[in-house]
């Protein structure tokens, strides 16, 4: 047997904002999904689906678990998620091999911007 990584599941209370971030940060088309549901990718591609399924209530505190984005220009890469509804923490982290920013996305979700040099 063949475990693999197929997709990440969001939780979200407005489905259509939050994917809609996401899929215009990643440039990742709509595919068919449940109803209420919106996935994210591309059906050829080795890269795992994103799914946002609906639910009642916003998350509150920090989830330990995060998506890593990497950009060609972390200033540029924080500018367009700020276009996009996001918001930066105000965290960042310089390293000798990069510089990582942590975000937000319209709900919330906090995920790393990372720019290798």
């Amino acid at each position: 047997m063949t475990n693999r990584w197929i997709g990440l599941t969001v939780d979200c209370v407005d489905v259509e904002r939050v994917a809609g971030f996401w899929g215009a940060l990643l440039d990742c088309p709509r595919l068919p999904a449940r109803p209420g549901w919106v996935y994210l990718g591309r059906p050829d591609s080795p890269q795992p689906r994103l799914n946002f399924q609906p639910v009642t209530a916003a998350h509150h505190g920090k989830v330990r678990l995060h998506l890593d984005v990497g950009v060609d220009d972390i200033d540029q890469g924080i500018a367009q998620v700020m276009e996009l509804g996001g918001t930066f923490t105000g965290e960042r982290h310089d390293y000798d091999e990069g510089v990582v920013v942590v975000m937000a996305d319209p709900e919330g979700h906090e995920f790393c911007l990372v720019q290798y040099y």
